[in-house]
């Protein structure tokens, strides 16, 4: 796929995820099939550039091309200067927050609370384009701030209009939160009457409804977030489905663990063992979820603080299914188990 002058392997994208798609998750995911992954969001407060957290999450050292890095504010000359800053900093791309619903955003007018002031959102798009003339600047936003006001069209059009190469829409508003059902109806209204690339986000969690959404909304890709997070196959999954329209084998326990592995092995390296240790407890229980007996192993792990011990908590648990020679989730039980 051609996206934005990039090669891309397909149109199947890694949703920016705050405290997820750090660079370790990123490459994992393009690894196993992704055609492109966003950064976690980075501040525009140039007082936070210094920060042991901004540092980490602007770090794409060996990363797979294209870099795509997300930046969140509500202050044009700040936004603009962030993006020149991460651009001077390795980034290919730029990706403007506006679908954040977190209340630590949008409190400060940030994210998808932006989407309640087109003039503002018109200022900000246009500092962002115009601060990075060689870089395309993308945007990711909500269908709008609630269900009676779904402003996803008029802040579409003013993306188009203000140079915006391409954008991201999560089929939820703001108020919605991660509630309820995705909707693709303003998805499929917003592809209609843009002619720049659009991508669709929101509860595409198996195969079948990614081809179903690409279908519906006539999207140019599909973003996937929450559903990646400890199934990071789901994308040569879609990819396979796509091309062929047939299943790919679920992963082996031995696969799984092996994936676990490397993860885990790259978190360690990447935030040093101490905070590796912490951040890798929440992928642990994502790749186990689901799995019998996987709520008393989690319980046990979260106990464990060092990598020793971390590793060898999880050796034990997939041992125990690879010995016995089950394929750890199917397809039934991944479904369910991200339904629940």
């Amino acid at each position: 796929m051609n996206f934005l002058g990039f090669r891309l392997r397909n149109n199947l994208f890694v949703a920016p995820m705050a405290g997820v798609t750090d660079r370790p998750f990123r490459q994992l995911c393009k690894q196993l099939g992704a055609g492109l992954a966003v950064s976690e969001m980075v501040t525009s407060n140039s007082l936070l550039y210094g920060s042991a957290k901004t540092l980490r999450r602007a770090n794409h050292v060996g990363e797979v091309d294209p870099i795509s890095v997300q930046i969140a504010g509500a202050d044009p000359r700040m936004m603009a200067d962030a993006a020149r800053h991460n651009v001077d900093r390795g980034a290919q791309l730029i990706d403007i927050n506006m679908g954040c619903p977190a209340k630590k955003v949008c409190n400060v007018l940030a994210g998808s609370a932006l989407m309640q002031d087109e003039p503002l959102v018109t200022k900000i798009l246009e500092a962002v384009v115009n601060a990075v003339p060689g870089t395309p600047v993308t945007l990711k936003f909500r269908t709008g701030w609630n269900r009676d006001h779904k402003n996803a069209p008029s802040i579409a059009h003013i993306a188009e209009n203000c140079g915006i190469r391409a954008i991201a829409i999560h089929g939820r508003t703001r108020a919605d939160q991660y509630q309820g059902c995705a909707e693709y109806d303003t998805i499929a209204l917003v592809k209609s009457q843009v002619s720049i690339p659009v991508i669709a986000n929101g509860d595409i969690t198996t195969p079948q409804k990614a081809k179903f959404v690409l279908d519906y909304t006539r999207a140019d890709g599909i973003m996937i977030g929450r559903a990646a997070q400890g199934r990071p196959w789901i994308f040569r999954e879609i990819e396979h489905y796509l091309a062929c329209g047939q299943f790919l084998p679920a992963p082996s326990a031995l696969e799984i663990h092996q994936i676990l592995r490397g993860h885990l092995a790259d978190l360690y390296a990447f935030y040093g063992e101490q905070t590796g240790v912490k951040i890798a407890r929440k992928h642990i229980s994502w790749y186990t979820k689901g799995l019998t007996g996987a709520a008393h192993f989690r319980h046990a792990m979260n106990q464990l603080d060092s990598v020793e011990a971390q590793l060898a908590a999880a050796d034990e648990f997939f041992l125990g299914y690879e010995h016995r020679n089950i394929a750890a989730n199917d397809n039934s039980t991944y479904e369910e188990s991200l339904a629940a």
